[in-house]
């Protein structure tokens, strides 16, 4: 290291106080096998930290498509969408997001990260306000510090509150609303049929990003804004929870549609999503709009779950397969996490900063690949732990 090496000095400096926080975060390799984890020692563990809430992941008629795809289309795309990189593939796939979520257009990115930037970037102005609930995903807060509008967060669900803030920038020449559909730490939803008249009245555009609502929630799996009966101005639909593989949609207007193709500059230069993948994502959009038969095992699973572990503070009860155990601080969070490992069962152990300080917890996820009897093991061993830890 050189003698004067400010930024060495800054990186391990940091990295240590993560570390004296017990906040340090590592990456672990695993692989899937017959409903199970595998970690590089070959132990097996149930996977409930995951958000493939469908089961579709590993899903043998969802492989042999991606494997019709690589046939028929090859392996990349080769360019971005203006250049050769458009195909069949992606214009079946954005036509049928289209007809079962009842908007004029879409257009596909690589991830729900860039699709959330995309849009905020490309559609705010200076003299412009973004008002975003202040859980949503960090990919949309990075987006509203960077962007050129002025930021403003109103408290979680707090439909009150962003009238009053809507009331407050009537002058604004532009105001846009961000939430999530679900939130992906808590489970619970937007009071979305609230914030559209809000949104309404006060002549606001509303967008909302719908990663872990699409496929779970709505009859065909439509998702939140289907349930809630409304229509956002731009829908986020990702591909990388209950769809069970990777990549995102915008969901907007002719009008938007356009314009992004111009201006998104996430979309304009990074290749495009590799056609077979577009090919396997229309074959898992069909299934989902099918196969009800999925939402409805989440609902039963979700049951046992909350039933055996009525009367725990903890636990969050929601009607999303996310599971919130509030253990406040990151030791006795730590603590629970590595007993349901010890067990085979494996949780989301979520810490500061992706939640705020004293609210650790574990993310538990539901998946169509549990059973009822591994959700119930499960909660009576959960509920051992927080009893044991009082």
């Amino acid at each position: 290291m050189r003698q004067d090496d400010h930024l060495q000095r800054r990186i391990e400096q940091k990295l240590d106080t993560r570390r004296q926080q017990q906040l340090l975060r590592s990456v672990s390799a695993f692989h899937h096998q017959d409903g199970k984890l595998f970690d590089t020692d070959n132990q097996p563990y149930l996977n409930f930290s995951g958000n493939d809430y469908l089961g579709l992941a590993h899903d043998a008629s969802l492989i042999t498509a991606w494997q019709e795809g690589l046939d028929t289309f090859g392996a990349g795309s080769t360019a971005s969408p203006l250049v050769t990189g458009f195909s069949s593939a992606h214009q079946t796939l954005e036509r049928a997001l289209c007809d079962w979520l009842g908007f004029e257009r879409a257009l596909l990115f690589n991830s729900g990260f860039s699709a959330n930037q995309a849009v905020i970037f490309s559609l705010l102005e200076k003299h412009d306000t973004l008002l975003q609930d202040k859980l949503n995903h960090a990919s949309l807060m990075e987006a509203g510090m960077l962007c050129d509008a002025k930021m403003q967060r109103f408290p979680h669900n707090n439909v009150h509150k962003l009238e009053s803030m809507l009331h407050a920038t009537a002058q604004t020449s532009a105001r846009f609303v961000v939430t999530e559909g679900v939130f992906s730490m808590d489970g619970d939803l937007s009071p979305l049929a609230d914030i559209r008249s809000v949104c309404d009245q006060h002549d606001a555009w509303l967008m909302v990003d719908d990663a872990h609502g699409i496929g779970v929630l709505g009859e065909q799996g439509q998702g939140s804004a289907h349930a809630a009966n409304i229509q956002p101005d731009i829908l986020i639909v990702t591909f990388g929870k209950a769809f069970g593989m990777m990549g995102a949609a915008v969901m907007c207007s002719e009008h938007v549609h356009d314009y992004l193709t111009q201006f998104a500059r996430h979309y304009v230069y990074s290749t495009a999503m590799p056609p077979a993948q577009a090919h396997a994502l229309s074959h898992t959009l069909s299934m989902i709009r099918t196969q009800s038969w999925r939402r409805e095992k989440l609902s039963a699973l979700s049951a046992v779950f909350h039933e055996e572990l009525q009367g725990c503070d903890e636990v969050i009860e929601t009607i999303t397969p996310i599971k919130p155990v509030v253990l406040g601080s990151v030791e006795k969070m730590q603590v629970i996490a590595s007993k349901l490992k010890a067990n085979g069962f494996l949780t989301g152990a979520i810490r500061p900063p992706t939640v705020p300080v004293n609210t650790a917890r574990l993310r538990i996820t539901l998946s169509v690949n549990q059973s009822e009897t591994q959700v119930k093991d499960l909660a009576v061993l959960l509920r051992r732990c927080i009893e044991e830890g009082k």
